[in-house]
């Protein structure tokens, strides 16, 4: 896949239009360390497996980015990966310097529709397989979390399934400069949830950033990957 392809790069729309752009330099205006905490019992691969077969009446937080492309609309997915460790973990992407736009960016392994995709499923698995050559065998799917829509008019899937922990990566290294891993008890935990806001173009936008220290080197996870971590948050906890 080009790096024009896929919606990763483009998801954190601001990046886009304004090439300066630091999200780190955005005030915080707020956390929800008063929301409620998941229970170390629903963060299990068993407790995630009957969450998805028997899902909650529920509503995503984040559903759409104010819209900033004039194009069709693109569907696309992108993969969830919860990796089965003793303490489950996401796995999520820094993007390469060398892309030319929104290079260093975090994300999750992702991209477009291709014509010969079945479903959002099939997508997200050969997108994966793609940029980090993660195994469709090593996969269990657990659902899919409700559309996102990005700034630019991606109409993406999330697609949240158990890793097996015995993978073996191979990082596309035009797309995928690094690949790591966050606790899931961090990036569902509400505290860590800091909300942003900025005037510009005549509209408010705003979004969420979950920044984690990963021994000493700070992953920045913010715009739509944050957001559909957000709503996988309120689907958890629903």
């Amino acid at each position: 896949m080009s790096s024009n392809d896929s919606p990763n790069q483009r998801f954190s729309s601001l990046t886009a239009s304004i090439p300066s752009f630091d999200p780190r330099q955005v005030p915080v205006v707020g956390t929800d360390a008063h929301l409620p905490a998941i229970a170390a019992a629903g963060m299990t691969p068993q407790a995630l497996r009957q969450r998805f077969a028997q899902p909650p009446q529920w509503q995503p937080e984040v559903r759409r980015e104010a819209r900033f492309a004039q194009r069709q609309p693109v569907p696309a997915s992108v993969l969830v990966p919860v990796v089965q460790r003793e303490e489950l973990t996401v796995l999520l992407t820094q993007r390469t310097q060398q892309l030319s736009t929104h290079s260093g960016q975090v994300a999750f392994p992702g991209g477009k529709q291709d014509p010969e995709d079945r479903d959002p499923i099939m997508t997200a698995l050969r997108e994966a397989q793609e940029e980090v050559g993660l195994e469709p065998s090593a996969v269990e799917v657990l659902g899919s979390l409700p559309i996102y829509e990005t700034g630019t008019a991606f109409i993406v899937t999330p697609v949240v399934a158990l890793i097996s922990p015995r993978i073996t990566l191979r990082p596309n290294p035009q797309e995928v400069a690094d690949v790591f891993e966050v606790p899931l008890r961090f990036l569902l935990n509400p505290a860590n949830h800091r909300r942003h806001r900025l005037q510009w173009q005549g509209m408010e936008r705003e979004w969420f950033s979950m920044p984690y220290d990963d021994g000493g080197k700070e992953r920045y996870i913010w715009g739509a990957t944050a957001g559909m971590l957000r709503n996988f948050y309120r689907f958890m906890t629903a």
